[in-house]
């Protein structure tokens, strides 16, 4: 099975830091992330620097980049005057995301779940024109901290709707940490019939993040995001930590013969680099304990 795994971490892992890094502290983690050979990179968000400090100067993060051959640098865009900074900026790709429920969108993008909807098949329609690549990314697909529990009709329904503006790649996000394996299996179904990549962005909030990551492998997923060292979580969900770990989930997938091209040992230096830049100790535990080889040979 070819899959690809997508690191997070200078996005989704940074925002939630309470130490705000330099642009070139941040393109430097890009960078790393490139020589460790991840596939594909989040490198930054273009949303206001009023409401996530983390990731402002965006395009001065993106300027330090030193581009490596087969690996796509991504940007998140929450609308139109976000894609058209990251157009500006010469990335690869557009990372788009709505949540499913209007609770959580409005606190999250200030829209409710149609206008994101709407947002989406525009940013299709002008990725497709640009000639640039587009992933979107359904939110709290497995629970909202205001709403409650999540049907996956609805998520199912959304998704369609995703594919029939052209959408080639689909991704569920348990942005809280609150899904179990039986409801990704059930997802993750639901999705692989409208012929697009499914993707998985998990949390590991209660611990649940590589169970559900390894249901989501043997039920036909094919985009896996996480962050380097386990780093990050969502300033606007309570109480969400951080994302599953890059190296933690390269290790599981490695063990279960799984290629992803990516260097692990790179990895782990990389975790270890990133945290001295943040002045703690962080959440993977791969970095910490160091790789093994899983099957005798």
């Amino acid at each position: 099975m070819s899959i690809t795994v997508c690191d997070v971490g200078p996005r989704d892992g940074l925002q939630n830091q309470p130490v705000t890094l330099a642009p070139g502290i941040r393109a430097e983690l890009v960078n790393r992330l490139s020589v460790a050979r991840v596939p594909r990179i989040e490198v930054t968000s273009f949303v206001s620097e009023r409401q996530v400090p983390q990731m402002a100067d965006a395009a001065e993060v993106v300027a330090g980049i030193e581009r490596r051959d087969g690996i796509v640098y991504a940007g998140l865009a929450l609308n139109e005057r976000g894609y058209d900074r990251l157009l500006e900026s010469g990335l690869d790709e557009v990372h788009f995301s709505f949540a499913a429920t209007d609770e959580f969108n409005q606190r999250n993008a200030g829209m409710s779940v149609e206008e994101g909807v709407a947002i989406a098949e525009t940013i299709l329609a002008r990725a497709s024109s640009d000639g640039i690549g587009v992933a979107v990314t359904i939110g709290v697909a497995f629970g909202c901290p205001f709403a409650g529990a999540v049907d996956p009709g609805r998520v199912q329904s959304l998704a369609s709707r995703l594919a029939e503006a052209g959408a080639a790649e689909v991704a569920v996000a348990d942005t809280i940490g609150v899904g179990v394996p039986g409801q990704v299996r059930d997802l993750v179904g639901r999705l692989l019939p409208l012929g697009v990549r499914v993707g998985v962005h998990f949390h590991n909030t209660r611990n649940t993040g590589y169970a559900n990551a390894l249901v989501a492998l043997e039920a036909g997923a094919t985009v896996f995001d996480a962050s380097i060292a386990g780093i990050g979580g969502c300033p606007f969900a309570p109480r969400a930590t951080g994302n599953i770990a890059t190296e933690d989930l390269v290790y599981l997938l490695h063990g279960q013969g799984v290629e992803t091209g990516i260097e692990l040992d790179g990895l782990i230096e990389v975790s270890q680099w990133l945290e001295a830049q943040l002045g703690r100790e962080l959440e993977g535990q791969v970095y910490k304990a160091g790789t093994f080889a899983p099957v005798a040979g």
